[in-house]
């Protein structure tokens, strides 16, 4: 089965499985999405197409990472006007990998979000305590 969503004003083919990097979406490492603008479902047999969206389909999704695209150069110039600007520009995304396409206004099972180790207690080694010198004392008018 695949399902054709719209997410970042893009249109991902998936399916289930699938690793699919699309523009930045919420969420940690291990989190779990869900993408409720169904475009299209389809099988070996027969296609479903929404108008716009497929109503009660959805696709779950888990965040894997978050990360940057590749650098673009944005260059402008006006010849023979003295004019040239550079800019650079790096794109947030997200890659997720499809979980399941549901069907029918089904609610994916929410998966559990892994739980992080906990910090080990620290050991702390009693300090050597520098020796207390006395003060001194005050010179004593005879």
């Amino acid at each position: 089965m695949f399902a054709v969503i719209k997410t970042g004003g893009k249109q991902y083919k998936v399916a289930k499985d699938d690793i699919v990097v699309v523009e930045k979406l919420e969420g940690e490492a291990g989190a779990s999405v869900a993408l409720d603008s169904v475009l299209m479902l389809g099988d070996e047999n027969n296609v479903t197409t929404g108008a716009p969206f497929v109503e009660g389909a959805s696709v779950s999704a888990e965040v894997v990472e978050q990360t940057r695209g590749d650098k673009v150069i944005v260059f402008k110039k006006q010849r023979r006007q003295n004019y040239r600007r550079k800019n650079g520009h790096r794109q947030d995304l997200t890659v997720l990998k499809v979980t399941d396409i549901l069907t029918d206004g089904k609610k994916a099972a929410k998966a559990a979000p892994k739980k992080k180790a906990a910090p080990k207690a620290k050991v702390e080694e009693p300090k050597a305590e520098a020796e207390e010198k006395p003060a001194p004392k005050a010179k004593e008018e005879e």
